[in-house]
């Protein structure tokens, strides 16, 4: 096999992976709270991304150097984007959530231009109004001459973490850290603060081993294996283009996962709405060079 045909199989892998999140979110939450939920996939990814850094010999670089971009990297993810993200899959269908969820490639856009200097194209515009009309079609569930939302703030939870997350990897452009110890080092720092507000806040609490393999599950996949094949997915393909497209698998499949194990009925709002998202990332995604810019 060629090397992008590796990398292929590695996206596919966490694709795949990713696609399985939603539903896992939402089996988990029916047992645990969000902050419980958070604690323990944290505390496995933790020592997921820790046994990796040994068997690699990155533990000196790991204790030694980097703890200043992770005092708060480490805050932003994984504590505050994990705690928005899951309070949002705690109040809405995970359909919904998920869907939102995608528009953070367009929220890292926008945000780019005034953290980095750059400037919006007309792509990204037309882009980003393709966008967030499906999250309206979302939000307001296909009544969308209808200001009431089903669930005003788990929408915001759910926008919310569009923006911390591409507010979190563009403060990272220029983190010098190796990615695997950059995340262990960034979960180190998060772990303490979730037991903290864990132990202060609903305690550590049993649920059934059903609610600790939904747990261990999400932590394990989501936030550990699927982030190392990604990882290697990036770092061996030729072109990042050949397989940043495998993300738009994602949704289709994670939509019919959460009607086959969830028993969620797919809204036709959602599907129109996440048609509308797809659409505006892809228009987004395949512009060539970059049109006249739009100054404001």
């Amino acid at each position: 096999m060629t090397q992008d045909q590796h990398a292929l199989l590695y996206g596919l892998g966490a694709v795949a992976l990713w696609s399985t999140v939603a539903t896992a979110f939402k089996v988990a939450l029916t047992w645990m709270s969000p902050l419980e939920l958070m604690w323990l996939a944290s505390l496995v990814s933790w020592a997921l991304m820790g046994a990796l850094v040994i068997k690699r010999g990155h533990l000196a670089q790991a204790l030694n150097q980097g703890w200043r971009t992770a005092a708060w990297a480490g805050l932003m993810n994984p504590v505050a984007y994990y705690l928005v993200l899951f309070a949002a899959y705690d109040r809405l269908p995970g359909q919904e959530a998920m869907a939102l969820n995608y528009t953070w490639a367009l929220a890292m856009a926008f945000l780019a231009v005034p953290l980095l200097g750059q400037r919006l194209t007309r792509v990204d515009i037309l882009a980003g109004l393709i966008a967030y009309a499906g999250v309206w079609v979302i939000a307001t569930r296909g009544a969308v001459l209808d200001v009431a939302f089903a669930d005003p703030l788990g929408v915001v939870f759910a926008l919310a973490s569009t923006l911390l997350w591409a507010l979190y990897w563009l403060l990272n452009a220029k983190d010098r850290r190796e990615p695997l110890v950059g995340q262990w080092q960034n979960f180190s720092v998060g772990l303490p603060v979730l037991t903290a507000f864990l132990l202060w806040g609903p305690g550590l609490n049993w649920h059934g081993w059903p609610a600790l393999g939904a747990g261990v599950y999400v932590g394990l996949f989501e936030m550990g294996v699927a982030f190392i094949l990604w990882q290697l997915a990036v770092h061996k393909v030729s072109r990042t283009a050949k397989v940043s497209n495998l993300i738009f698998l994602s949704p289709p499949v994670s939509l019919l996962l959460l009607h086959l194990v969830v028993g969620e009925p797919i809204l036709s709002s959602t599907l129109l709405g996440l048609v509308l998202i797809l659409a505006g990332l892809g228009v987004q995604q395949h512009q060539k060079t970059p049109a006249p810019a739009v100054h404001s």
